[in-house]
């Protein structure tokens, strides 16, 4: 997946840092990030969510907010109106850059702010929260303490994830105000709202309010026992397959035709984590599957492995094959299911020096119904003629490139 580095001008002038996370193959819509108070666009969940959305054909832009990360400007001069500017300012710069926003993710406070910023940009048709506040004065119990000091001095510094920040008056002047109510209830959007009922930062009551105070359609999905900052790597990947697989309806997704001597498309195979074997597979912004090797062998086991989805390529062109036949000839065939196994193991013969050896697929076949037993046999040889058996037996050649 392509990251690009990019920058653009926040709302009081300032440069602000960004990455747009790229698909591979065609470009089918785009999405804007917005990240938790005081974090930054490259947390675990932003980088999770914008990878596999990328993968389905959907562009990401996150970026940090004005005083944060690697952008410019003063933290302490901020205000949650000053982020609500920082989107849609992002959101102007996508549209001059021809890659208008459809989609608008937010994390904790970003994700009340997408819920404010959704009202300015007529172009958005869904919006996903993760443990956003309904409140964004919710945000003040961080540093109660030392409020007191902000209102008389007009900023203070406060001790936020073991790092300093600089808080000032008009921030809490302005999350005190910052009602959402409105902006939720006239939203011309699809709601997604994901929140953990344990997350000890933000409570589930605030995900019931959001909820409450939307109109359809909308969503409510439980991130389970994920903590605030979804920093679980099976966390946040279920929050990017939940996002990905939900956009998918609201967004108009339609692929290019497939490219000459690809009739079915291109399959697209990436790292989804560079410490294992982990594999995102993408046929298409529908289709997608995850690859793995089991955890003996240094994966995670969360994905068949390579010889498991030639194993279920076999079984599938099978069954189908099958079916296509016995619909065609009228039998009374009620189900068919295919066992297959492979005497191979991906990561042993992956390793150098490993020798080579004919291929062995056991497969059984499974027919119910009140078949005769001609027509048992007449099914037996039609399943040697599926297409995917018959490219396993004959000599195949992969054509490799190295892609600049």
């Amino acid at each position: 997946m392509p990251t690009k580095r990019i920058t653009f001008t926040g709302h009081a002038g300032d440069t602000l840092a960004a990455r747009l996370d790229l698909p591979e193959g065609p470009h089918l819509a785009t999405a804007l990030f917005a990240h938790c108070f005081t974090c930054g666009k490259d947390i675990p969940a932003a980088r999770r969510i914008a990878a596999r959305l990328a993968g389905m054909g959907i562009a990401v832009m996150r970026f940090d907010f004005t005083g944060l990360g690697h952008s410019e400007g003063e933290f302490a001069n901020t205000s949650f109106t000053s982020n609500v500017e920082d989107l849609i300012a992002a959101c102007k710069h996508l549209d001059a850059e021809g890659l208008p926003p459809s989609l608008l993710i937010g994390h904790s406070l970003g994700g009340a702010a997408v819920l404010k910023a959704a009202s300015e940009m007529p172009q958005i048709k869904a919006v996903a929260t993760l443990g956003a506040p309904f409140d964004p004065g919710h945000v003040a119990h961080h540093f109660a303490d030392a409020l007191p000091e902000i209102i008389s001095k007009g900023v203070a510094e406060v001790s936020l994830g073991g790092r300093p920040f600089q808080i000032g008056r008009d921030f809490i002047e302005d999350i005190a105000k910052g009602a959402l109510t409105p902006a939720i209830a006239n939203l011309k959007a699809a709601l997604l709202i994901m929140h953990a009922p344990q997350d000890a930062t933000v409570s589930i009551d605030n995900a019931s309010e959001i909820f409450l105070a939307a109109k359809h359609p909308k969503s409510f999905v439980t991130l389970d026992d994920a903590d605030h900052l979804i920093t679980r790597a099976r966390d946040a990947e279920y929050a990017a397959e939940v996002i990905a697989t939900w956009a998918s309806r609201y967004l108009d997704l339609k692929p290019p035709a497939p490219p000459p001597g690809a009739p079915e498309g291109i399959v697209r195979v990436s790292e989804a984590d560079t410490n294992g074997f982990l594999q995102d597979i993408n046929a298409g912004p529908y289709h997608h599957a995850l690859a793995d090797e089991p955890k003996a062998y240094g994966g995670t086991n969360r994905g068949m492995s390579p010889y498991g989805f030639l194993s279920a390529g076999l079984g599938a062109c099978t069954s189908m094959t099958i079916r296509m036949y016995v619909r065609r000839k009228g039998w009374p065939l009620d189900h068919v299911s295919v066992d297959v196994s492979h005497d191979k193991v991906h990561a042993q013969d992956a390793e150098t020096g490993s020798g080579d050896k004919v291929d062995v697929w056991h497969r059984r076949i499974h027919l119910t119904g009140d078949l005769t037993p001609d027509q048992r046999q007449r099914l037996m040889e039609i399943a040697d003629k599926c297409p995917v058996h018959r490219t396993l037996e004959r000599v195949s050649e992969v054509r490799t490139e190295l892609v600049p």
